[in-house]
């Protein structure tokens, strides 16, 4: 985890499927570690703080598209070790005592009440008329009928913390960005469409059953810069990717993506995934 942290172009991202905190930052960009026991960084966009006592699972996989694949670790505890506190409401939890940056701790945390399992999803503030709003809407469904409070929340741009047992993401980028301008950085996303699924993971994810991702890591793509732009294929970020696969991806999908006979779902994206490979490699090696 040390060396991803050092890495400016390996994104981290905490949540549940459809609800999402990621952690990004420029290479030119100053980051700090944090000031106490947790491994982290603080940047002016966002911070990223890892539990020291999580014993998380790493679960490298591929998935593979009609126009190449991508990648990532997930991060997960035993589905009886991951649960967080299940809010359904709104609710107060008063300051921030484990902010990572000491200059926050006084910050007023509300989480949402999205109910999800791996993951408390909140807002912190220091602002009077966003403390009187959330205190207001307490008791209450983000996302409920009649005057919900989503828009006014986008509109006050409060941090956006979400925290989990292995760690917490702060978002301080604002919420709202024109169209197009959208910063390479920490962000978050809400889908109430995709929440009311209650899924902890897209289908997609290979999860092994009785685990559940708290969050993820995202090393560079072999194709695809920072921003998601296509780039000339680095073999570096491939043969990196590769050997975390090979330690801790699932033996019976690299042997699919070998062209052994495994099936189902995962085992077809995995082939997909090695085929897209297969064709930059070729590509570079005719060059």
């Amino acid at each position: 985890m040390a060396k991803a942290l050092e890495d400016p172009s390996t994104t981290w991202s905490f949540g549940s499927f459809g609800a999402v905190a990621s952690f990004l930052r420029d290479p030119a960009e100053e980051a700090r570690p944090l000031p106490d026991a947790r491994m982290g960084l603080t940047t002016t966009r966002g911070a990223i703080a890892l539990d020291p006592d999580a014993d998380c699972r790493p679960v490298a996989y591929e998935t593979g598209f009609a126009f190449g694949w991508s990648h990532a670790v997930a991060l997960c505890l035993p589905d009886d070790a991951c649960a967080m506190n299940r809010r359904s409401v709104v609710t107060e939890l008063g300051p921030d005592h484990h902010a990572a940056r000491p200059e926050d701790r006084d910050g007023i945390v509300f989480d949402l009440g999205l109910n999800l399992l791996a993951v408390d999803a909140c807002i912190r503030t220091k602002d009077p008329g966003t403390i009187a709003l959330l205190r207001r809407a307490a008791g209450e469904n983000l996302f409920g009928p009649g005057d919900s409070i989503a828009a006014q929340l986008v509109a006050a741009d409060p941090h956006r913390v979400f925290v989990t047992r292995i760690g917490r993401i702060e978002v301080f980028s604002p919420i709202r960005i024109e169209a197009g301008s959208a910063p390479v950085g920490p962000r978050t996303h809400l889908l109430p469409s995709i929440l009311r699924l209650g899924r902890t993971h897209p289908a997609t994810a290979p999860i092994p059953p009785g685990w559940v991702p708290c969050g993820a890591i995202h090393p560079p793509h072999p194709c695809r810069d920072s921003a998601g732009g296509r780039i000339p294929f680095r073999r570096q970020r491939h043969e990196a990717f590769q050997a975390m696969l090979a330690r801790w991806g699932d033996p019976d999908l690299l042997a699919a993506k070998k062209g052994e006979a495994v099936i189902g779902r995962h085992a077809r994206s995995a082939r997909r995934a090695g085929e897209a490979q297969e064709a930059c490699l070729r590509g570079e090696n005719s060059e």
